[in-house]
């Protein structure tokens, strides 16, 4: 049992230690310039990545919707007291 006690207590002395370190304890990161040189590959993609493959031709192409019928809002109908809450 008091082996029990003294482990106890040693926790809390460590967790209150940890505690006091990180609100007292000097932790700000060091500050410095770093350059890195990259190489761009053809058509700008950077050397050593995968690039993503797009459709050979708009009749590959996955169909799209009218760019003006996504940028429109919807419908209000004439009477609709919440068609003003937006």
């Amino acid at each position: 049992m008091r082996l029990l006690k003294v482990l106890v207590v040693l926790v809390v002395l460590a967790v209150a230690g940890l505690a006091g370190y990180a609100y007292l304890g000097d932790m700000a990161p060091e500050r410095r310039e770093t350059r890195v040189p990259i190489t761009l590959g053809e058509g700008g993609a950077v050397a050593g990545r995968p690039v993503s493959v797009t459709a050979a031709s708009p009749a590959d192409a996955p169909p799209t919707e009218d760019a003006a019928a996504v940028d429109a809002p919807p419908p209000v109908a004439a009477g609709d007291p919440d068609a003003q809450l937006d």
